[in-house]
C-alpha cells in the first residue's frame, strides 16, 4: 500500500508586497474599470487579501467578534470589488502570522 504525501501549502509573509502608491493606482484602475494586465490583477488581489487578513487579525487580538463584516466592507465592498470565497477561513492557511 502506497502512502500519499500531504502537500504543504506555501505560506506568504503577512505584509504588502507592493508600495502604497502602486496599490492606490491599481485600486483606482479597478474602480474605473480600466483594462488591467494579468500581473496587475494578481498584484491587486494579493494586496487586498493581505489588507483583509491584517484587518481580521486586529479584531482577533482585541477579542472583538464583529471583525468579519467590518473588514469585508472596509476592504472589498466600499471599493466595489467582489471578495473571494472563504476569505476569512483561508487567512489562517495562507499566511504565516509570526513573520
Amino acid at each position: 500500500m502506497v502512502k500519499k504525501n500531504k502537500k504543504k501549502t506555501r505560506r506568504r509573509k503577512f505584509k504588502l508586497s507592493i508600495s502604497k502608491e502602486r496599490y492606490k493606482q491599481l485600486v483606482e484602475k479597478k474602480q474605473k474599470k480600466q483594462k488591467m494586465s494579468l500581473k496587475q490583477r494578481k498584484e491587486l488581489d494579493k494586496a487586498l487579501y493581505v489588507k483583509y487578513c491584517q484587518c481580521l487579525k486586529k479584531f482577533e487580538v482585541e477579542g472583538d467578534k464583529r471583525g468579519y463584516p467590518i473588514c469585508m466592507n472596509a476592504v472589498y465592498k466600499n471599493r466595489g470589488i467582489t471578495p473571494p470565497k472563504n476569505a476569512a477561513n483561508n487567512c489562517k492557511v495562507v499566511f504565516n502570522k509570526n513573520i
